[in-house]
Parts: structure tokens; C-alpha cells; sequence
């Protein structure tokens, strides 16, 4: 930009700022602006040990009401669509488990132990026989 440009545009400016009263250059914004001083925010200690609720000790006891989707998994086998069309009462269905192989207990599609299957009364029931690593277990949900 030349000299000439320069100070036309910078009598403009005084002439509207002389019209309005208004300076809209950045310079001019800049200088006017009013410095805040920075303060350093200050917060209040938090401690682990207390509790994070008035109601509670235990921080996972507001969990002990939830429902979650526990099944057991005795084995899988895979079929053609037409082989299950033709299942017929009586039919047995052959698992890739051998009976004497624990069953899979997941919670939420996740695998948390193996167990046993037993009796009770005529009713099935699974006799918890190993838990997974904890560790394992939140790995996994992540």
C-alpha cells in the first residue's frame, strides 16, 4: 500500500470518528479496552474419604436397586434354517460342551464365571465355581 493510501484512509477514520464519535479501528479498540487482572481460581479441598452423599457411606450403594440381564450359556450349536423347520417334540439338540464342562454366567453380555449346573428341588440352579478377574471384568466394559 502506498503513503498516499495510507493517510486517505486514515483521514476517513478521523472523519467518521469526528462525524459519530464512534472509532471502530483496532488499534483504537486495543487501546481502549480495560484491563482485568487474572486471578487464580480457588476451590475447596476435596477428600476421597468422605462420603459423596449424606445418605450413604458405601459410594456404591445407590447401584444395589439396579436389575441387570444375568443368563447362562450351557453350550451352542449351529443349524441349517431347514434342519430347525423339521425339530420335532423329543428331538435332542446336540451342544459343542461336554456335560462335565462348566457353563458360562454372563451379566449384561459380559462373561463375569463359570459354573455348575445342579438341581434343586426340580429346579435348575448354577453353582458358581470360578469368578473372572475384576480387572478383566472393567477392562472389558470399555
Amino acid at each position: 500500500m502506498s503513503d498516499e493510501v495510507k493517510k486517505e484512509e486514515m483521514q476517513q477514520e478521523e472523519n467518521q470518528v469526528a462525524e459519530t464519535g464512534v472509532n471502530n479501528s483496532a488499534e483504537a479498540v486495543a487501546e481502549d479496552a480495560p484491563v482485568d487482572e487474572v486471578k487464580l481460581a480457588e476451590f475447596e479441598h476435596l477428600d476421597d474419604a468422605k462420603p459423596r452423599t449424606r445418605y450413604s457411606d458405601n459410594k456404591f450403594d445407590f447401584l444395589q436397586d439396579l436389575e441387570l440381564d444375568v443368563y447362562i450359556e450351557l453350550g451352542k450349536a449351529k443349524m441349517k434354517i431347514k434342519d430347525i423347520l423339521e425339530l420335532e417334540r423329543g428331538y435332542v439338540i446336540e451342544l459343542d460342551k461336554l456335560a462335565s464342562e462348566p457353563v458360562d454366567i454372563y451379566v449384561n453380555n459380559k462373561k463375569i464365571a463359570d459354573g455348575e449346573v445342579v438341581v434343586i428341588d426340580k429346579h435348575f440352579g448354577i453353582r458358581i465355581m470360578n469368578l473372572n478377574d475384576p480387572a478383566e471384568k472393567i477392562g472389558d466394559m470399555y
